[in-house]
């Protein structure tokens, strides 16, 4: 049977380390992690098969999806060694297919989400392009029931004054301002304990879907629809 949902022991492990962020208690408890590890791996590698159901994702195993625990600590005030939470993430397979998902696990903080964290520059362009044309496509992607149920709103970091190129006044201002565009949503520790908790992911992943569609389509074609080679 696959594994749906992670055991009390792996949110225990992460307030364990939250509270004790350092090699002397992480190498003592190494044998915990690794066990952990474990779940999530075979977690992970059910998300995988469900959601190879639904979307064409890049081929990879539960192991794979995983990124590793140690934070890079180069650029960073915070010298913690180590991340208080497992994530993972799923890219969709091809150029024509955008936008990628991500799932969080972390004591009081788990959620999935998706979208677009990092658009380069021209991708962020051609978003903004489209959206000055005609934003009523994604706007009732947005507002539809299952997705303010799912989502609640769209995320993301956005300016505070208009970008280069746009007035304040424009009719979609409000959606030229993002320079990211992301959706979440929160569970807790209950859920992720629950028997349940992978079919609420990948209900929530499916319900990306419009979005997703609405931005791959835009992202690979030009502004007058063509194809982009």
């Amino acid at each position: 049977m696959p594994t749906t949902c992670l055991p009390k022991s792996t949110l225990s492990f992460l307030k364990d380390l939250r509270d004790n962020n350092n090699r002397e208690w992480f190498t003592a408890n190494k044998s915990r992690y690794q066990a952990e590890h474990a779940h999530m791996v075979e977690f992970a590698e059910a998300v995988l098969a469900r959601m190879g159901q639904h979307d064409q994702l890049v081929p990879m195993t539960g192991k794979q999806s995983l990124f590793r625990i140690y934070r890079d600590v180069r650029f960073s005030k915070d010298k913690s060694p180590y991340k208080a939470h497992f994530s993972g993430t799923m890219k969709r397979d091809t150029k024509w297919l955008r936008g990628g998902y991500y799932f969080h696990i972390e004591p009081g903080g788990s959620f999935v989400g998706g979208g677009f964290w990092g658009p380069n520059t021209a991708d962020l362009k051609r978003i903004r392009q489209e959206l000055a044309a005609d934003a009523e496509p994604l706007r009732k992607i947005i507002a539809a029931p299952e997705f303010v149920e799912t989502f609640g709103e769209l995320q993301g970091e956005q300016l505070k004054t208009a970008p280069q190129g746009y007035n304040q006044d424009h009719p979609n201002i409000d959606l030229l301002r993002y320079k990211q565009f992301l959706v979440s949503q929160s569970y807790t520790d209950k859920e992720v304990t629950s028997p349940d908790l992978l079919d609420k992911m990948v209900l929530a992943f499916r319900r990306m879907r419009p979005f997703f569609d609405y931005m791959s389509e835009v992202l690979t074609t030009d502004e007058n629809g063509v194809p982009i080679e």
